[in-house]
């Protein structure tokens, strides 16, 4: 089975066919979906869209919803955590951790909110899906300050050493759809050279399509749709099996081992068979 270990399937995007994503997952042996929330407003959603692809669900604030959040989102989510902490389809916290990509980013409320998202994870012993983009080395540093259980550095897209600190400090590394462009020359080497066990796949869906999905920005103008789609994940994982030289169901194998290492909780209801 395939495990993909960030899916926004409570995306707004996904509010007119829902279920015929959640189908066509189930279809293409896409057994596990974990998805993440972005902020406190949406928990109530996420975990509705996780009970309804009977799949797992992560409680945390993005730092690009950081505004949209207010101040109190460590808070709302110390709040929730407490409640979740009985049941057993929520796995990590998440989605947090930085976003230097984004203009103008108010750093020094980012590392804030992340360091206080990190602590709450610290304290209930759950592990953690990180947002690193153009920031891996500041969530280094703050990973360092404040240790957690591990967990999912999604999108990773740094430098081999930058993938080999996250996995000293117990993080699987997530590759989706990025991997399958062909000029993606640095993150396929890194795709083909990381340790087998670190490796986990996603497909962080409706965004990040894989190569057959992806539109230009004149198609997209006329009406061309690039939404990508859970399902995909067998096909994404077909570029990985190339680059590595593993059959897809040594792929499977693999990365649904990952998977259930870094997220320990997907183990209570997701059977090998």
């Amino acid at each position: 089975m395939w495990i993909d270990t960030h899916c926004h399937l409570d995306a707004p995007e996904f509010d007119d066919d829902r279920g015929g994503v959640i189908a066509r997952a189930h279809q293409q042996g896409v057994r596990a979906l974990v998805v993440p929330a972005v902020w406190p407003a949406g928990f109530a959603a996420t975990r509705q869209a996780a009970f309804m692809a009977g799949g797992a669900y992560a409680l945390g604030t993005h730092p690009m919803w950081l505004d949209a959040a207010g101040d109190d989102a460590a808070e709302a989510l110390a709040r929730a955590l407490v409640i979740a902490q009985e049941d057993v389809r929520c796995v990590a916290v998440g989605e947090i951790g930085l976003d230097f990509g984004v203009p103008n980013a108010d750093r020094g409320r980012q590392v804030a909110l992340l360091e206080a998202q990190l602590k709450l994870a610290r304290e209930h012993g759950w592990p953690v899906l990180l947002h690193v983009r153009q920031s891996v080395d500041a969530v280094l540093a703050a990973l360092r300050r404040i240790r957690v259980p591990g967990g999912v550095a999604h999108a990773f897209n740094g430098s081999a050493q930058q993938a080999q600190q996250l996995i000293d400090l117990g993080f699987k590394l997530g590759l989706g759809g990025a991997m399958t462009f062909e000029r993606a020359l640095h993150l396929r080497r890194l795709a083909t050279h990381l340790p087998a066990e670190a490796i986990v796949l996603e497909t962080d869906a409706p965004d990040i399509p894989p190569q057959w999905r992806y539109r230009t920005a004149a198609e997209r103008q006329g009406g061309a749709q690039q939404r990508n789609e859970p399902a995909e994940l067998p096909a994404i994982a077909q570029t990985l099996a190339t680059l590595r030289g593993w059959s897809l169901a040594q792929t499977a194998v693999i990365t649904t081992a990952n998977a259930r290492a870094a997220l320990p909780r997907l183990a209570a209801f997701f059977s090998d068979d």
